[in-house]
Protein backbone atom coordinates (compact mmCIF):
# COMPACT_ATOMS: atom_id res chain seq x y z
CA UNK A 1 0.00 0.00 0.00
CA UNK A 2 1.09 3.60 -1.04
CA UNK A 3 0.08 5.91 1.66
CA UNK A 4 0.33 9.85 1.57
CA UNK A 5 -1.41 11.51 4.91
CA UNK A 6 -1.56 15.33 4.60
CA UNK A 7 -3.16 17.35 7.33
CA UNK A 8 -3.95 14.21 9.35
CA UNK A 9 -5.74 12.93 6.25
CA UNK A 10 -4.47 9.66 5.14
CA UNK A 11 -5.04 8.34 1.27
CA UNK A 12 -3.99 5.01 0.55
CA UNK A 13 -3.60 3.13 -2.30
CA UNK A 14 -2.57 -0.75 -3.13
CA UNK A 15 0.24 -0.47 -5.70
CA UNK A 16 -0.80 -2.60 -8.76
CA UNK A 17 1.65 -1.45 -11.59
CA UNK A 18 4.96 -0.14 -11.78
CA UNK A 19 7.91 0.22 -13.99
CA UNK A 20 12.10 -0.69 -13.48
CA UNK A 21 14.33 2.19 -15.02
CA UNK A 22 17.92 0.68 -14.55
CA UNK A 23 20.21 3.37 -14.53
CA UNK A 24 23.04 4.91 -17.36
CA UNK A 25 22.27 2.18 -19.65
CA UNK A 26 18.18 2.29 -19.60
CA UNK A 27 17.97 4.87 -22.48
CA UNK A 28 13.90 5.40 -20.94
CA UNK A 29 15.66 6.34 -17.77
CA UNK A 30 16.31 9.90 -16.61
CA UNK A 31 19.75 8.84 -15.50
CA UNK A 32 21.00 7.28 -19.52
CA UNK A 33 24.22 7.95 -19.77
CA UNK A 34 24.77 8.75 -16.52
CA UNK A 35 23.29 12.02 -17.07
CA UNK A 36 23.00 13.93 -13.61
CA UNK A 37 21.32 17.46 -13.89
CA UNK A 38 19.38 18.89 -10.71
CA UNK A 39 16.08 17.21 -11.64
CA UNK A 40 18.01 13.66 -11.48
CA UNK A 41 19.87 14.25 -8.65
CA UNK A 42 17.30 12.27 -6.13
CA UNK A 43 17.72 9.47 -8.39
CA UNK A 44 22.03 9.13 -7.47
CA UNK A 45 21.39 9.64 -3.47
CA UNK A 46 20.32 6.51 -1.13
CA UNK A 47 17.44 4.33 -1.78
CA UNK A 48 14.07 4.61 -0.11
CA UNK A 49 13.70 8.39 -1.10
CA UNK A 50 10.87 9.48 -3.31
CA UNK A 51 11.59 11.14 -7.17
CA UNK A 52 8.76 13.31 -8.23
CA UNK A 53 9.22 15.05 -11.50
CA UNK A 54 6.70 16.61 -13.94
CA UNK A 55 6.08 15.61 -17.51
CA UNK A 56 4.62 16.43 -20.69
CA UNK A 57 3.96 20.13 -19.15
CA UNK A 58 0.95 18.96 -16.66
CA UNK A 59 1.80 15.64 -14.79
CA UNK A 60 3.81 14.78 -11.30
CA UNK A 61 5.40 11.41 -11.64
CA UNK A 62 5.95 9.19 -8.67
CA UNK A 63 9.10 6.90 -8.58
CA UNK A 64 11.35 5.26 -5.63
CA UNK A 65 14.31 5.21 -5.92
CA UNK A 66 15.81 1.85 -5.23
CA UNK A 67 20.06 1.57 -5.57
CA UNK A 68 22.65 2.84 -3.33
CA UNK A 69 23.62 5.79 -3.51
CA UNK A 70 25.73 6.60 -6.43
CA UNK A 71 23.96 3.99 -9.09
CA UNK A 72 20.59 5.71 -10.22
CA UNK A 73 17.43 3.30 -10.73
CA UNK A 74 14.36 4.16 -9.77
CA UNK A 75 10.72 2.54 -9.60
CA UNK A 76 7.75 4.62 -11.47
CA UNK A 77 4.56 4.44 -9.94
CA UNK A 78 2.05 3.79 -12.61
CA UNK A 79 -1.39 2.53 -10.74
CA UNK A 80 -3.03 1.69 -7.62
CA UNK A 81 -6.16 0.31 -6.53
CA UNK A 82 -7.48 3.69 -4.74
CA UNK A 83 -8.71 3.31 -1.05
CA UNK A 84 -11.58 5.14 0.45
CA UNK A 85 -11.80 8.47 -0.57
CA UNK A 86 -9.58 7.92 -3.71
CA UNK A 87 -10.17 9.25 -6.75
CA UNK A 88 -9.24 7.18 -10.14
CA UNK A 89 -4.90 6.55 -10.25
CA UNK A 90 -5.12 4.57 -13.44
CA UNK A 91 -1.36 6.31 -14.65
CA UNK A 92 1.58 7.79 -13.05
CA UNK A 93 -0.39 11.29 -13.52
CA UNK A 94 -3.73 10.32 -12.02
CA UNK A 95 -2.07 8.47 -8.95
CA UNK A 96 -0.14 11.77 -7.97
CA UNK A 97 -3.17 14.12 -8.26
CA UNK A 98 -5.12 11.24 -6.47
CA UNK A 99 -2.27 11.73 -3.42
CA UNK A 100 -1.70 15.08 -3.75
CA UNK A 101 2.18 14.34 -4.35
CA UNK A 102 3.87 17.54 -6.10
CA UNK A 103 7.63 18.68 -6.20
CA UNK A 104 7.68 19.60 -2.75
CA UNK A 105 7.85 15.56 -1.82
CA UNK A 106 10.75 15.59 -4.26
CA UNK A 107 13.99 13.80 -2.04
CA UNK A 108 11.85 13.08 1.04
CA UNK A 109 12.70 9.67 2.46
CA UNK A 110 9.75 7.39 2.09
CA UNK A 111 8.39 7.08 5.52
CA UNK A 112 5.87 8.60 7.83
CA UNK A 113 4.11 10.53 8.45
CA UNK A 114 3.93 12.68 4.70
CA UNK A 115 4.41 9.44 2.28
CA UNK A 116 5.06 5.51 2.80
CA UNK A 117 4.86 1.87 1.33
CA UNK A 118 3.37 -0.65 4.06
CA UNK A 119 2.29 -4.68 3.63
CA UNK A 120 -1.58 -4.50 4.55
CA UNK A 121 -0.97 -8.38 4.38
CA UNK A 122 -3.11 -8.86 1.49
CA UNK A 123 -3.06 -12.02 -0.57
CA UNK A 124 -0.26 -12.54 -2.93
CA UNK A 125 -1.43 -12.27 -6.28
CA UNK A 126 0.64 -13.29 -9.66
CA UNK A 127 2.44 -10.57 -10.99
CA UNK A 128 2.48 -10.17 -14.75
CA UNK A 129 5.84 -8.69 -16.70
CA UNK A 130 5.69 -6.70 -19.69
CA UNK A 131 7.46 -4.09 -21.69
CA UNK A 132 7.16 -0.67 -20.63
CA UNK A 133 4.51 2.07 -21.29
CA UNK A 134 5.21 4.63 -24.01
CA UNK A 135 8.99 4.13 -24.05
CA UNK A 136 9.29 3.99 -27.52
CA UNK A 137 12.31 4.90 -29.64
CA UNK A 138 14.67 3.55 -27.00
CA UNK A 139 16.28 0.38 -29.12
CA UNK A 140 16.28 -3.04 -27.10
CA UNK A 141 14.81 -1.18 -24.08
CA UNK A 142 11.41 -0.69 -25.45
CA UNK A 143 11.16 -4.42 -25.58
CA UNK A 144 12.93 -5.16 -22.47
CA UNK A 145 9.75 -6.51 -19.65
CA UNK A 146 10.05 -4.06 -17.25
CA UNK A 147 6.01 -3.43 -16.37
CA UNK A 148 5.43 -5.10 -13.53
CA UNK A 149 1.75 -5.67 -12.23
CA UNK A 150 -1.64 -7.78 -11.50
CA UNK A 151 -4.40 -8.27 -13.10
CA UNK A 152 -6.75 -5.26 -11.79
CA UNK A 153 -9.46 -2.95 -13.41
CA UNK A 154 -6.96 0.23 -12.73
CA UNK A 155 -4.17 -0.61 -14.55
CA UNK A 156 -3.32 2.20 -17.05
CA UNK A 157 -2.98 -0.07 -19.73
CA UNK A 158 -4.74 -3.50 -19.45
CA UNK A 159 -2.83 -7.08 -19.55
CA UNK A 160 -3.00 -8.67 -23.15
CA UNK A 161 -5.20 -11.85 -23.19
CA UNK A 162 -3.11 -14.77 -23.81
Amino acid sequence: MLVREIDGTRLWGRLVEVEAYLGPDDLAAHSRGGRRTPRTEVMFGAPGHAYVYFTYGMHWCLNFVTREEGVPQAVLVRALEPGPGVGRCGGPGLVTRALSIDRALNGVRLQPPDLYVIDDGAPRQRVFVTPRIGVQGTGRWEKRHLRFCVDSPYLSRRLKKA
